[in-house]
């Protein structure tokens, strides 16, 4: 077990960014103070070669530039809402929009483009980095100032949690998610990974990728993911939603529990057989956005110089529902004073 920290390049107002290396295991992390975002998670095939499994850069210059959110902490609001407005007690609030005419991840500047404030210790003797972030009412329009936290933690059974946190002043809407990109061989396309998710019903999008308001089944589409399935053969489908999303899954899963249930639950499995990697997902949350990385397209050189093809990388972002302050039917994401947000996920790395 060990915890290194260093400095690691500086924000475009020259303020210091550090880098946390948590080891424990077989698992290695690294997340910085800018957006906490985690910017490599090192883990060992079946043979025992290790390769970073996460899509990123290898200096903090690049992510203060534009890129599709690699291993941030998305907030205040991760995901879009319609047309960048909601209303909450009467009060209609206008945010950017930076999506078309949705506000997506939180604005122009969520909670990625912040440094975050760090505590590096140990919880039950496992490495672990607690980040806080104070966002202050009217912050990209949201109203409230919210006292956020994100925790990291390496547990011993090669296990990633990640805990969210956050309280308020004002009535607000909060969903917080972590966006790592994953891709178990450690390069190319995640075509030949499987995955399965525990989800019997979808959110179907509409051309702005805002969810329509109906609960879809799986069954019949190519979004029934229940039993293990190769990605490849379900990004390609002819199908109006894989079209939607530019070719590829785009879209949140209602994970199977029932109302009211807040237990950790697991969500979502991936494997890539060639180097027997195997992610198991859990969450409290009602619902997983599996992001097949369809916006990527060969021209953003990540590690190494790597550039990451279309289908490179994939998202298991742990959330509440898309545009839920718009869509009365979706679970509630309002967060009110003396109410406490805390939300988990894990991301148990294993070899077959």
């Amino acid at each position: 077990m060990a915890i290194e920290r260093a400095a690691w390049g500086t924000t475009a107002q020259d303020e210091p960014i550090e880098l946390f290396t948590l080891s424990n295991g077989d698992l290695t992390l690294r997340v910085m103070t800018y957006g906490a975002i985690i910017v490599g998670i090192d883990s060992p095939d079946r043979h025992g070669r290790r390769a970073d499994i996460t899509l990123g850069f290898d200096a903090a210059a690049p992510y203060l530039g534009a890129h599709p959110y690699f291993g941030t902490l998305v907030g205040r609001y991760a995901n879009r809402i319609a047309n960048a407005r909601f209303e909450l007690d009467g009060i209609t609030y206008s945010l950017p929009a930076n999506d078309g005419p949705n506000c997506l991840h939180g604005g122009t500047r969520g909670w990625d483009r912040f440094l975050w404030k760090p505590e590096a210790g140990t919880v039950a003797g496992e490495p672990a980095v607690q980040f806080t972030l104070a966002s202050m009412d009217g912050d990209q329009g949201f109203p409230g100032t919210v006292s956020a936290t994100v925790a990291y933690t390496l547990q011993d059974d090669s296990t990633l949690r990640v805990d969210f946190g956050a309280v308020v002043t004002a009535p607000t809407v909060i969903n917080m998610t972590q966006h790592a990109y994953f891709n178990l061989a450690g390069g190319g396309t995640i075509e030949d990974h499987t995955i399965q998710l525990l989800a019997r019903h979808y959110l179907p999008v509409n051309v702005k990728l805002i969810p329509t308001g109906e609960r879809a089944a799986v069954a019949g589409t190519p979004f029934d993911l229940q039993t293990p399935t190769r990605i490849g053969d379900r990004i390609h489908a002819p199908h109006e939603q894989i079209t939607r999303a530019n070719g590829g899954i785009d879209h949140a899963f209602v994970i199977n529990r029932e109302d009211g249930d807040r237990e950790l639950r697991p969500a979502a499995t991936v494997i890539h057989e060639p180097t027997g990697r195997r992610l198991d997902v859990a969450t409290t949350q009602p619902s997983v956005q599996l992001y097949t990385g369809n916006f990527l397209d060969g021209t953003l050189a990540g590690k190494g110089g790597a550039m990451y093809p279309k289908h490179g990388g994939f998202c298991l972002e742990t959330q509440h529902f898309p545009d839920s302050p718009n869509q009365p039917a979706f679970p509630s994401t309002v967060l009110r004073p003396g109410e406490m947000y805390h939300e988990t996920a894990t991301y148990r790395i294993t070899v077959l």
